[in-house]
Formats: C-alpha cells, sequence, structure tokens
C-alpha cells in the first residue's frame, strides 16, 4: 500500500509541476514586445497629430463643427473647441516618452470616449445630417455608427501603454520595420476610413 501512496504523491507533484510551467508559458504572452507596442502607439499617436493639425489649420470652422453637436452651451462649446487641438498635440507627444505615456494614454482615450458619446448622442437624437469633423473642419461625411467602433478600436489599442513591455532595446532591425510598419498601418487606416465613408453622402459645407 505504501508504495501506492508514494506514486500517487508524485503523480499530483508531477501535475503541480506541469500545471505551473504551463502558467510560467502563458504569461509571458502577456507582455508586450517593445517593437510591437512601440508601432501600435506610433500609429496613434500620428493620428491624433494627424487630427490636431487639420483643426488647426481652420479653427473657425471646426468652432462651427462642433458647437453643431449642441452639447454644450455655446460659450462653453467655443472654449472646449480651441482646447481640443491642444490636447490632441498632448496626447500625440506624450505617447513618444515613456515617462508620460500612462498619462497620454489616459488622455487619448478619454478624447476617443468622448467623440464616440458625442456622435452616439446625436445619433439617437436622430440627428445623422451632422459633419464628424474627425479629419478635422473640412471633413463632411455625416455621423454613423461605425465612428463610433473605430473609436472604440483605437482607445483599445491605447492600453498598449499600460501594458508590461519586454525589456530590450531596439535594433536597428526594428526601427526599418517600425518605419515600414507605421506606413502600412496609415494606408490601411486612411483606406478603410476612405471606405466606409465612401457609403455615405457627403454634407455640404456646415450646419448652424
Amino acid at each position: 500500500m505504501e508504495p501506492e501512496v508514494r506514486a500517487a504523491a508524485g503523480d499530483f507533484q508531477a501535475q503541480d509541476i506541469a500545471t505551473g510551467a504551463t502558467s510560467c508559458a502563458i504569461m509571458p504572452s502577456m507582455i508586450i514586445d517593445p517593437a510591437i507596442g512601440t508601432l501600435v502607439l506610433a500609429s496613434i499617436a500620428l493620428l491624433f497629430a494627424s487630427a490636431a493639425v487639420h483643426k488647426l489649420r481652420d479653427p473657425a470652422r471646426f468652432e462651427a463643427v462642433f458647437a453643431a453637436y449642441q452639447l454644450l452651451p455655446a460659450a462653453t462649446s467655443l472654449r472646449v473647441s480651441r482646447l481640443v487641438p491642444v490636447l490632441e498635440l498632448m496626447v500625440a507627444a506624450g505617447l513618444a516618452v515613456k515617462a508620460s505615456r500612462p498619462y497620454a494614454a489616459a488622455l487619448g482615450i478619454l478624447l476617443l470616449s468622448g467623440y464616440a458619446a458625442a456622435i452616439a448622442v446625436n445619433l439617437r437624437r436622430g440627428r445623422r445630417d451632422l459633419a464628424c469633423g474627425c479629419g478635422g473642419p473640412n471633413d463632411r461625411r455625416r455621423i454613423a455608427p461605425w465612428m463610433i467602433w473605430r473609436n472604440a478600436l483605437i482607445a483599445l489599442g491605447t492600453t498598449a501603454a499600460f501594458a508590461t513591455w519586454t525589456d530590450r532595446s531596439l535594433s536597428l532591425t526594428d526601427g526599418i520595420t517600425l518605419v515600414f510598419g507605421l506606413l502600412t498601418v496609415a494606408l490601411v487606416y486612411l483606406c478603410v476610413d476612405q471606405l466606409f465613408g465612401n457609403t455615405q453622402r457627403p454634407l455640404p459645407w456646415v450646419q448652424r
């Protein structure tokens, strides 16, 4: 009987070791490689920077687009519309610096959530004739549900700033990969965005 007890105990120990090994094998997969994390956040930073530049090129038009959502009193809407591109530039710059990355990501997620909420509220009101303004004041596409999902996906990607990254330095190969990866992501984003945008009839310029 005693040998059988020892054998059973040995089986349990072997199972524990196997379980522990499996857990150790799973956990590292939750850690992001710095090349991937940098590519994701650089793409999002480029998106925020581009959106801010478009808005700053014609602040008056963006103020009109922003006010058309009718979510804030006129005076408050004017101040917030002027603040939005500044906050977007802060997100873009903050994502580039390791120390400020989590704070910039939190701000970016907050902005994306705010944009999605503004679109959702007006869709619920039945006001589908509003210009999105997502790409700047000259973006005359009407608001649509897919824009909410787009913002949600971008916000999900921004959470990469809160993940644990492997501790390794980026190599020259990583740098080349990042450059071409960033160009590819930007191209794919523009194509998908244009594809969905083409399903909508553009608005004549502005709403009051």
